[in-house]
Formats: C-alpha cells, structure tokens, sequence
C-alpha cells in the first residue's frame, strides 16, 4: 500500500469527523495475517484507555503531529511519561510486552504507524479500570 500525504489527509478528516476523535486504516496485506499493522489518526481529546498488551511488544512511529506517552504502574500510578514528534531525531517508541500505557495526540492531525503481534481484537490487549483492575 503507498501512503501518501492525501492518504494521511483523508484520514485526519476522518477521525475529526468521528465521534471518538480517531480513525485508522488497516495496513495488512490479508485478513488472514496474524498482525496488526495500521496508521492511527489522533486528534486532541481523543480517549484512549490505560490499556496493556500481554502478548506482543507495540512498536509505534509518528508519522505526523505529535504524542504523549505515558506508562503506568499495576496500581494504575504513573511511572513515566515521554513525548514523541514526528520532526524528532528519533519518532519511532515500543512499549514492552505487558507495560500499561496510553497515548495522548497533542497536535491536530496526528498520524502515528503502529505494530503489534496478533490478531485485532484476538491479542489479549486488556484496559486498566480505576484502582488497577482489568477489565
């Protein structure tokens, strides 16, 4: 799939448009394959829960815009916390297997490539609840 800046436009518009402030765009080859490779369009206020994933590491690099990373404790404290730009020296993070974290668009039209191991809805991904449950 070629990715160009009108693909990344289009798909801005279209997490400004939804109801949760984010869209993304599926970049595996099949549906058979066993990843998860997509583009992630984040706009500012966007909810994205403490969430965890126990069976792969979460390989991310910002395209466009910028985030914030933060990581958390079992108990649901914060341990720490970074910011990414896609003009960095660097825009590329991984989260390690099983660190629960969350990410925070800081800029319109934040665009970030994300990879993790498994199946959509089939990782194991699970979402920290208030006083560090799972849910």
């Amino acid at each position: 799939m070629d990715i160009k800046k009108d693909t990344l436009d289009r798909l801005t518009e279209a997490a400004k448009q939804s109801p949760r402030l984010r869209m993304n765009l599926d970049m595996r080859t099949t549906t058979e394959d066993n990843s998860q490779r997509m583009l992630n369009a984040l706009e500012p206020g966007t909810n994205v829960p403490i969430h965890r994933h126990p069976l792969s590491t979460e390989t991310v690099c910002v395209l466009r815009g910028r985030v914030r990373q933060t990581y958390y404790a079992e108990d649901g404290s914060k341990t720490a916390q970074e910011e990414i730009a896609a003009q960095s020296s660097c825009p590329f993070y991984c989260v390690p297997k099983g660190v629960w974290h969350k990410t925070e668009a800081l800029e319109e039209g934040t665009v970030i490539f994300e990879a993790k191991d498994g199946k959509y809805g089939q990782d194991g991904s699970e979402t920290l609840n208030p006083g560090g449950s799972q849910a």
